[in-house]
């Protein structure tokens, strides 16, 4: 119980500083994931809203909500698919570009002194360990 009383206690306190992190840019923690998502999915930086959905585990009727929200913002923009006359493209704006640069160094920062705490071993074996908890949890569901 100590063990994911912690990880329980350390995520809603992260979170909450990222939420802070992120407030003077004008985003939240989830508009932020749709931004970085874009970010990283490389030169062009557009994705479908499905491929949104998808890759952030969101319903389409929470993604609507974020890219309306950040398209009115001028950060991102929905334009007609070329290859699905049906579909739709969500693609990173300029602004939205340097927005997601900025707002991924402040949380950068935040993490960085989170981690001060720790040496550079601490910390590789911490993520180390992360990694084997959250993979050995992964496939399984709850116990029967």
């Amino acid at each position: 119980m100590e063990v994911f009383g912690r990880i329980f206690r350390l995520s809603r306190t992260m979170g909450d500083r990222m939420e802070k992190a992120y407030a003077p840019f004008g985003i939240s923690r989830g508009e932020f994931d749709v931004l970085a998502t874009l970010r990283r999915s490389g030169e062009s930086y557009t994705l479908s809203p499905r491929q949104l959905s998808a890759t952030l585990m969101l319903t389409t009727g929470g993604m609507t909500g974020r890219l309306d929200k950040l398209e009115r913002a001028g950060l991102l923009r929905r334009s007609p698919d070329p290859h699905d006359r049906r579909g739709l493209q969500v693609t990173l704006t300029e602004r939205g570009f340097r927005l997601i640069d900025e707002a991924v160094g402040a949380g950068l920062v935040l993490q960085t002194e989170a981690l001060s705490s720790l040496d550079p071993q601490q910390a590789a074996q911490l993520a180390e360990l992360l990694r084997q908890l959250l993979a050995g949890t992964a496939d399984s569901g709850p116990s029967s």
